[in-house]
């Protein structure tokens, strides 16, 4: 454990530890996206069924550090007296947002500077822009990302929502290579499909070509996502949205099941340039809230063992 949290870069570099699990306890992003809040509490559910599982040859507990939480109660605080249907309100919890980023990316640049691995769990995929930003900025360089996700979160830079975190992490020079895999092609608009295809260094696969038609085939999908992400650092990123009766912002009763997620996870994580994994956007249900931790776990596991 770390006993100065005023000090975390100097403790993470002396610590022998590979990966440092990081809670995100926010659904601000969410909100600002006119979505389903919840998120906020993915982090207490899954630190609860991560806590719980054995110490063994295969968990490898003794590489990771549970780094803790970002406090983000004043900012959930601030929304739940919003209204969601009020345009300025709206406005203001965008601005929330450009605060939560600020938070993500100065401890992700402060894990990554000390040559350890994020693993970023809860809250909206906002914060993927601050997992992005905090990477490229501890590594002087932009990074690529491999996405697993229903939708693009690539929507026009509107105000900083949890719909668009890698169109504004792009547009700013810290993505370089974006592969989305799995998008869903009922819930993605003309005008995203457009810019998506006419922006050289974004990739894409639809759920629909792969699990519906079969014109493309999972395994060699991912492997094309591999080799557009993989000659350089990359991050991978998890939405919960794109897993089948997965409880979330966006819960899908059509997507890839837990397996197909879990496989997608250690398939990239094997990867020599792997650099973090974010998962995010769950919503524990109120009657089961401990299946959320233990999915989220499995992928947490997934992506130690094989890193």
């Amino acid at each position: 454990m770390l006993t100065n949290i005023s000090s975390i870069y100097e403790q993470l570099k002396s610590l022998d530890v590979t990966h440092v699990v990081l809670g995100l306890s926010e659904d601000v992003g969410v909100f600002a996206n006119s979505g389903k809040t919840g998120t906020s509490r993915a982090w207490e559910t899954t630190l609860k069924a991560l806590l719980n599982i054995q110490s063994n040859k295969f968990t490898k507990a003794t590489s990771v550090l549970i780094l803790g939480h970002i406090d983000f109660s004043h900012e959930l605080l601030a929304i739940s007296k919003l209204n969601p249907k009020k345009k300025q309100d709206i406005a203001k919890s965008r601005k929330l947002v450009d605060k939560i980023d600020r938070y993500v990316t100065h401890i992700i640049y402060q894990i990554v500077s000390a040559g350890k691995k994020p693993i970023i769990i809860g809250g909206g995929h906002n914060n993927g822009y601050g997992a992005i930003k905090g990477t490229c900025l501890a590594l002087d360089k932009p990074i690529n990302v491999v996405n697993f996700d229903a939708h693009s979160d690539f929507r026009i830079e509107e105000g900083r929502h949890s719909g668009n975190a890698f169109k504004y992490a792009f547009t700013e020079g810290f993505l370089r290579n974006y592969f989305i895999f799995g998008l869903h092609e009922n819930y993605t608009s003309n005008k995203v499909l457009d810019l998506l295809d006419k922006t050289k260094s974004v990739e894409y696969n639809t759920y629909e070509a792969i699990e519906v038609r079969n014109d493309l085939k999972f395994k060699k999908e991912l492997q094309r996502a591999a080799r557009f992400v993989s000659d350089d650092v990359f991050g991978i990123e998890i939405d919960c949205d794109a897993i089948l009766n997965t409880p979330s912002s966006a819960t899908t009763p059509s997507g890839f099941g837990v397996n197909k997620a879990r496989l997608f996870v250690s398939f990239m994580a094997k990867l020599d340039n792997a650099k973090y994994l974010h998962i995010c956007e769950g919503i524990p249900s109120k009657k089961k809230p401990h299946v959320m931790g233990k999915l989220i776990t499995y992928l947490i596991t997934d992506f130690i063992k094989s890193n």
